[in-house]
């Protein structure tokens, strides 16, 4: 009904003022770029794995898409963000799990006072503490699954059509062991760089390496995340 009511209002208010305009949930327009690429391609039967989803609406790279109808998967470890997520996203499958680079298990799980800061990387939490980007507010033990074991579960096998990755300081690693010859994703939402609250990080040179390797190419950079889309779409 919200999906419904939203896009009554947009068209009634367009057509009253004559002003248009297309809403972005996502931290830099992430959202309507792969909008864009998805209608320019006319890429059909849309979905998502979001994995480090964060909140359901803020900074959210897949909320547009929810809100127009799709749905997908969405992991997220934080406890009270994920009931959040649920409420949010009923039409989304919602994980509160991590992901693990190898197989499945257990992993310290560090909740900063920062939420989108969260991270499994205790490396990543201590650094931030120390560059006083905030601290850490808790330690919890959460379950891991592999990318490979949510999309044969909840996918059926078949490849999502869009995955936006986000885990702070793990991006790299779990790339590294996605199964590339499996599963080919036409587009692939990943963060290429250190969060710093002055924006001058520099960009990690080793995800582009992995997808360029993997047969993607960048369609599009945010400064904070890269947009790459396989090569044969």
């Amino acid at each position: 009904m919200n999906i419904i009511v939203n896009s009554l209002f947009k068209r009634v208010y367009q057509k009253l003022t004559g002003v248009y305009y297309n809403v972005s949930y996502a931290q830099t327009g992430e959202d309507l770029i792969i909008e864009f690429f998805i209608a320019a391609r006319k890429i059909s039967g849309f979905n998502y794995l979001d994995i480090g989803a964060n909140h359901p609406v803020r900074l959210n790279n897949t909320y547009k898409f929810y809100e127009k109808g799709f749905h997908g998967v969405c992991v997220e470890p934080d406890p009270y963000l994920f009931g959040t997520l649920q409420k949010k996203r009923k039409r989304d499958i919602c994980l509160n799990v991590g992901i693990a680079a190898h197989a499945s298990g257990e992993s310290d799980f560090f909740i900063m006072t920062n939420p989108v800061l969260n991270t499994f990387s205790r490396t990543g939490a201590m650094s931030m503490e120390t560059n006083k980007q905030c601290t850490i507010k808790e330690v919890i033990k959460m379950p891991l699954k592999t990318i490979d074991e949510i999309i044969k579960l909840h996918f059926h096998g078949v490849s999502p059509v869009f995955i936006n990755l986000d885990v702070e300081g793990l991006d790299e690693e779990i790339l590294r062991t996605f199964p590339f010859h499996k599963y080919r994703p036409k587009i692939f939402c990943l963060e290429t760089v250190e969060f710093t609250s002055d924006a001058s990080s520099k960009k990690n040179v080793g995800i582009f390496k992995i997808m360029e390797a993997n047969g993607y190419r960048q369609f599009a950079d945010t400064y904070v995340n890269t947009i790459f889309v396989d090569t044969n779409v």
